[in-house]
């Protein structure tokens, strides 16, 4: 990495970047998700669907860097709403693994469906090879800093 100031202060405007392009979307997703349900529910759906379901409680949260607690207060929201549900881990019967229902997997497909007038109206102003060129650096970028999360 250089040690530039000028480089320096891009890395500071792409997370800059990136943070207001996450609080922007996650309203405009929450606009249109049905009342009660926030992006952080469908996060974990979506996470489950992109890694496989029957996760621990503990590595969800690790996933999402939370507290195993508050965590807990989505899994018993989504679990509520029929969502998901917890079922007991076979490989230690103390803790509970979680699993993606059939309810679940509808609402998951449908909350995307709510967006796709957004998209719609993104890929008309931004050329969808444009975003394509983009998505590899920033794939990269949070392999990176997923990688070294702990570190």
């Amino acid at each position: 990495m250089s040690d530039k100031p000028g480089d320096i202060r891009t890395f500071f405007t792409l997370f800059n970047e990136i943070a207001i392009i996450e609080q922007l979307s996650r309203a405009r997703f929450e606009a249109r998700l049905p009342k009660g349900v926030l992006v952080s529910h469908f996060a974990v759906l979506n996470h489950l669907l992109r890694v496989g379901d029957g996760r621990t409680p503990l590595d969800i949260a690790r996933a999402f860097q939370v507290p195993k607690t508050t965590l807990s207060h989505t899994l018993s929201l989504l679990e509520a709403r029929g969502w998901t549900q917890m079922r007991p881990n076979p490989d230690d019967g103390r803790s509970k693994r979680v699993w993606i229902t059939e309810a679940g997997r509808t609402f998951h497909a449908e909350a995307i469906g709510l967006l796709t007038p957004d998209m719609v109206e993104l890929a008309a102003v931004f050329p969808a090879k444009d975003i394509a060129a983009v998505l590899p650096h920033l794939t990269a970028l949070r392999a990176y800093l997923d990688r070294t999360r702990d570190a």
